[in-house]
Formats: structure tokens, C-alpha cells, sequence
């Protein structure tokens, strides 16, 4: 069986591409999120079909497993248009404090409280996304809509990690997956049609990257990150995302020649101290958990 901490490696490593890949071939974003969930969608669908992993869920599921669809794809479309109304930096530094949003959500509605290292490795990876974007732009912030729309969907990304935290331990990830990416591909389908957004006549490119990111974004991606959320808790997996801005640097900086600054770098290594350190007590704390009592 696979180790859990490997497997959100994985899908850490197939989400980052998703920036460098919309940058490369440039299309609307949200042209770009609808076509991502239906590639992934196709690909899964036979593999559910033919390996029969696809379990029918019980009543009471449907209703969080249609919000997870809904709730991942409006993350989506409301993370562009924070960007439309601000600009890119505020937009993910606002984004990103979804871990603090899991934790509060964690303390409230679920059985495994956050621990008082997971507020430290918190507070120190989001110091670290402040030196990665720039403290600059921390300070530059304005209370329009652009703030709200981006703080929200820091909300909408904490809230499908808790929901689908409680729908992965009654429910395989497969048939999770094949019915919340199906209602996000037919909601964004909508949201493009709405906006009147861009959908047919692009280039073979173009559509080779779609299938990439469906392949590989998508359903590689959160195949792996739905498995780390099953086996860990969502608190921890939430927090390591962050990364996510760090291994997506350096894939741009390797594909698409941008440029890794000196404060990059620091920002970094900050935000995976962060994330160390939740990791770091719970192994010592497992280590003295495992340790025979004395006599």
C-alpha cells in the first residue's frame, strides 16, 4: 500500500504543474478548469469501468459528495475572478491561509482538534508565503472585492478539504472522484457558457495541454492528494500545500525561464520549515507513543 506522505508528494508535484502549463498555452482560466475536471473525468471513467471501483454511495452521501463538486469548481472560477478584480499576488497570499481556515473549521466540527504545533508550522509557513510574494504586497492590500473574493476562496479550498475529509472514510476514492469531478465539469461547463467564455477552436497545442492537465493536474493529482486526505488528516495535508507555490517556481523556472529570486528562495525555505514542523512533533510524538513503559 502506498505511504500516504508519498502519495501527497505526488499529487503536490502533478498540481504545481497546473500554472506552468496555463501560462505556457494561455487560454481563460476558467476555460481552462472546465476542460481539466472533463479530461480527468474521461480518463477515470474507464478504469472505474473496467477494474469495477465504482460503489454506488448511500443516501446520506450524495448531498456533500454534489457540495464537494460544486464547492472545488467555484473555488476555481472565484480564485480568476479574485484575480480579474486585484491582481495575481494578492490573490494567492489570500488563498493561501486556507490551512488556517481548516484548523478553525477542524476545532469546530471535527473529532481530531488541530494541535498547538499545527498553529506554529501555520503561522511560520504563512510568514513564508508573505517573504515569497513580497511583504510589499502584504501591506498594499485594499478591502474591495478583489480582497473578499480571494479570502473566500481560501474558505471554498478548506471547506471541500473538510467535507471530503468526511466523505473519504465512508466512501473509495474512485467513486468519490468520478461523481464530484462530473458535477464540477458540468457547473463550470455553465460558468463558461454564463461568462460566454472560450470553448472549441483551439489549436491541437492547446488541446494537448488540456488533456495534460486533465491526466495529470487532475486526476493524477488529487487521485494522490484524496489518498493522503483518506490516510492523514486534512489539517497537515492542507498546510503542505503550501509547497505548492515553491515546486512551481522552480518548474517555471525550469520550463518556462522565469526567474528565482534570492527572496524567493528564503520564502521558500520558510514555508517548508512551516510544514516540518507539524510533521516533526508527530513523529516524536509517535516515537514516544511507541516507546515501551517502564516497569
Amino acid at each position: 500500500m502506498l505511504n500516504p506522505r508519498i502519495a501527497l508528494l505526488i499529487g503536490l508535484f502533478s498540481i504545481s504543474i497546473f500554472p506552468v502549463l496555463v501560462k505556457w498555452a494561455p487560454v481563460s482560466g476558467i476555460t481552462s478548469a472546465f476542460y481539466r475536471m472533463f479530461f480527468g473525468v474521461l480518463f477515470l471513467l474507464p478504469v472505474v469501468i473496467v477494474k469495477r471501483k465504482f460503489t454506488w454511495p448511500d443516501k446520506s452521501l450524495w448531498i456533500p459528495i454534489i457540495l464537494c463538486g460544486i464547492i472545488f469548481a467555484t473555488d476555481i472560477a472565484v480564485w480568476n475572478l479574485s484575480i480579474q478584480y486585484s491582481n495575481a499576488t494578492q490573490a494567492t497570499l489570500l488563498t493561501n491561509l486556507a490551512p488556517v481556515w481548516v484548523g478553525i473549521g477542524s476545532f469546530f466540527f471535527l473529532n481530531d482538534k488541530p494541535k498547538f504545533n499545527f498553529w506554529i508550522g501555520t503561522l511560520v509557513a504563512v510568514a513564508g508565503m508573505v517573504v515569497l510574494i513580497g511583504p510589499q504586497a502584504f501591506l498594499d492590500m485594499k478591502l474591495d472585492k478583489g480582497f473578499a473574493l480571494a479570502v473566500l476562496s481560501g474558505m471554498l479550498y478548506a471547506s471541500y478539504m473538510l467535507v471530503s475529509k468526511s466523505i473519504l472514510n465512508r466512501l473509495n476514492i474512485m467513486s468519490f472522484m468520478t461523481i464530484s469531478m462530473t458535477i464540477s465539469s458540468i457547473y463550470l461547463f455553465v460558468i463558461c457558457l454564463v461568462f460566454d467564455e472560450p470553448v472549441w477552436h483551439f489549436t491541437p497545442v492547446v488541446w494537448g495541454v488540456f488533456v495534460i492537465q486533465g491526466l495529470i493536474c487532475q486526476l493524477i493529482g488529487w487521485l494522490a492528494i484524496n489518498y493522503a486526505v483518506k490516510k492523514m488528516d486534512a489539517m497537515r495535508v492542507s498546510l503542505s500545500l503550501l509547497s505548492q507555490a515553491v515546486v512551481t517556481g522552480l518548474l517555471a523556472w525550469a520550463f518556462i525561464d522565469e526567474q528565482i529570486t534570492r527572496q524567493m528562495i528564503i520564502g521558500g525555505i520558510v514555508i517548508l520549515a512551516g510544514i516540518a514542523i507539524t510533521f516533526r512533533k508527530s513523529t516524536i510524538a509517535l516515537q514516544r507513543k511507541r516507546r515501551p513503559t517502564q516497569p
